[in-house]
C-alpha cells in the first residue's frame, strides 16, 4: 500500500513539472506588432487603433491589450494575445496591411507564455 502511494505521488509530481515545463494552450500566445510610425500626431493612429480594438476584441479570436508608442511618433507597438496566435494575426493582418499609417511593419508571433524559456516565436515581415 504505502509503496502504491509513493508511486502514485512521484506520478502526480512528474506531471505537475511536466505540465511547467510544457507552453500552454491557453490565451498565453501573442501577436505583438512593431511599426514605424513617422508622425508627431498620433490622432490618425488613435482612430486605427480604436477600429483595431473593437475588431478583435468583438473577433472571439482574442484580446487587443493596448500599445507603447514613442514620444516624438517615431515607431509603436501593438499587443494582442489569444489561445491562437496563428489564428488571431490571420484576422489581424488585412488591417495593418490596408493601413497606410504604419510602415514597416514587423510580428512576432509567440506561441506560449513570455516568462517561457524556450517559447517557440515566428517573425513576419508585411509589405516588403
Amino acid at each position: 500500500m504505502r509503496r502504491q502511494l509513493i508511486a502514485l505521488i512521484i506520478t502526480v509530481i512528474s506531471m505537475v513539472v511536466g505540465a511547467a515545463e510544457t507552453p500552454s494552450k491557453s490565451p498565453e500566445q501573442a501577436v505583438i506588432v512593431h511599426f514605424v510610425y513617422g508622425n508627431s500626431d498620433w490622432n490618425p493612429f488613435f482612430r486605427f487603433e480604436e477600429k483595431l480594438e473593437i475588431a478583435v476584441n468583438s473577433s472571439g479570436l482574442g484580446d487587443y491589450d493596448g500599445n507603447e508608442l514613442a514620444n516624438d511618433g517615431s515607431d509603436g507597438i501593438l499587443y494582442m494575445y489569444g489561445p491562437e496566435a496563428d489564428r488571431l494575426f490571420t484576422f489581424v493582418r488585412p488591417f495593418l496591411e490596408r493601413n497606410a499609417l504604419l510602415k514597416s511593419v514587423e510580428v512576432t508571433l509567440r506561441y506560449g507564455a513570455a516568462d517561457y524559456p524556450k517559447v517557440k516565436q515566428r517573425l513576419v515581415k508585411l509589405g516588403t
